[in-house]
């Protein structure tokens, strides 16, 4: 199939679900599933799919063997049968992939494998790959994994739960009744304090120590090291994603171009010789990673896009969430929305809740009941299930692998700004033109 030809029809084929009723019939067959990486992501993940009674999970892999008993101990409390186990080196997901027949993949490995696992996936016929963020690490990596895509005519598609946020679909809805007007200005981003994910003692999962690498756990093992080597904004799809949704990008609109900047790196250092001392050894690493970097983003359509990234300082956590347009605008920093004309009063916040209940989006009205447990606040239920029921139902996935390369590919981007003094860089149009033909496809009703 012609890479013109793909775009196109991955875009029709989902733009098709507008029309169906909520009440679509559904396959009767199990769909067949893998994971890569029983960590602490990936255990959330497989809880999700041993909750359904359409998914089989057929075989999981990890070399982390704490992982997998925990993951074990999971999968025999659900009382579904034990599915295949791989470990034993890094490589064992090949030997997987040559064995097991899989229809749909997920993928919760430290960044750097994602792309060889993704595409060494699709190479052995999977047609359905969820992949934790992010995409890949250089540039090339993305456009890598789009072609890869387009060769093999599968699916892959980002696991960005953000952009089932309750409150984020809610204004996702207002957006598309036209509450705000037309948008004009978004921010979103990564504002987390991240100090104890990427230090620990090595048995705990957060804090209470500061190692990182070899002599830690969880993601302090391999998380941290890019802290260490790279300055950019290592985590933009949590604020990107739900934007571009909003704004229609790569369906009408699309990223043009990007520039960064980062502020001197303090926090990690700090953190390290408070908790460890000034003679730990971490206490002499130098740390690439700037404490708050900020990115701009200019659009097709003229909207503008401020990230930031703010992982290494003491905050309380805020993806800060603005949409702004010609009518009105939502915070979420502040809890806050203001129509003009609408509000309650002029030049005042309304409390959000009461428009965001409002405006509640059809799919968490219908499903919130089978979301409540899961992780993040019902939202990992949400992109789970869209990931399944479009390998059940054998459509293409509503956030597809152009989406997953635009989010992703604004870090490498970002790196490579800041490296040549702030200068703003060109966005590359992974979907090759078709991005002014692509129509909007995501929770375009209460389906998935």
């Amino acid at each position: 199939m012609k890479r013109k030809d793909f775009i196109r029809n991955t875009g029709l084929a989902t733009a098709s679900l507008a029309v169906l009723p909520s009440f679509a019939s559904r396959a009767e067959t199990k769909v067949k599933a893998a994971i890569i990486g029983t960590g602490l992501r990936g255990q959330s993940h497989l809880d999700l799919l041993l909750r359904r009674d359409d998914v089989e999970v057929t075989a999981v892999c990890d070399v982390d063997s704490r992982m997998l008993t925990m993951a074990k101990e999971l999968i025999t409390k659900s009382g579904k049968k034990m599915p295949q186990v791989y470990t034993g080196d890094n490589y064992s997901w090949k030997k997987m992939l040559e064995r097991e027949r899989i229809d749909a993949m997920i993928i919760a490995t430290p960044w750097e494998w994602h792309k060889p696992m993704i595409i060494g996936s699709l190479e052995m016929g999977i047609k359905y790959i969820g992949t934790e963020v992010m995409l890949g690490i250089t540039l090339q990596d993305h456009w890598d994994v789009v072609k890869a895509a387009e060769r093999y005519n599968a699916h892959v598609m980002m696991l960005e739960n953000v952009c089932y946020r309750r409150d984020v679909m809610a204004v996702l809805n207002m957006v598309r009744q036209g509450l705000f007007g037309e948008l004009i200005h978004l921010q979103g981003g990564y504002q987390h304090d991240l100090r104890e994910v990427k230090f620990n003692d090595g048995v705990n999962s957060y804090g209470h120590g500061v190692e990182y690498g070899e002599k830690a756990f969880s993601e302090a093992r391999w998380r941290t090291e890019h802290s260490v080597h790279r300055n950019g904004d290592l985590y933009p799809t949590h604020g990107i994603g739900p934007i571009a949704h909003y704004i229609h990008i790569n369906r009408g609109n699309r990223f043009l171009t990007l520039n960064s900047f980062s502020s001197k790196a303090r926090g990690l250092h700090n953190h390290i010789v408070k908790q460890g001392g000034k003679d730990h050894p971490n206490a002499k690493v130098n740390f690439k990673l700037g404490d708050v970097v900020t990115t701009h983003i200019n659009c097709a359509n003229g909207e503008t896009i401020l990230l930031q990234h703010d992982t290494n300082l003491p905050r309380p956590y805020s993806l800060g969430f603005r949409v702004q347009g010609t009518e009105g605008l939502w915070m979420d920093v502040n809890k806050g929305i203001y129509i003009e004309g609408k509000s309650a009063k002029a030049h005042q916040w309304d409390e959000a809740k009461a428009w965001l209940d409002k405006y509640d989006h059809p799919l968490w009205a219908r499903w919130s009941k089978e979301a409540q447990g899961s992780g993040h606040g019902g939202m990992d239920f949400y992109v789970i299930h869209s990931f399944i029921e479009s390998a059940k139902r054998k459509l293409p996935t509503q956030m597809d692998v152009y989406d997953a390369a635009a989010w992703s590919a604004i870090t490498p981007l970002s790196e490579q700004s800041i490296e040549l003094g702030n200068e703003t860089v060109e966005f590359p149009d992974f979907t090759g033109g078709q991005w002014m033909y692509r129509k909007p496809v995501f929770a375009l009703n209460d389906e998935y």
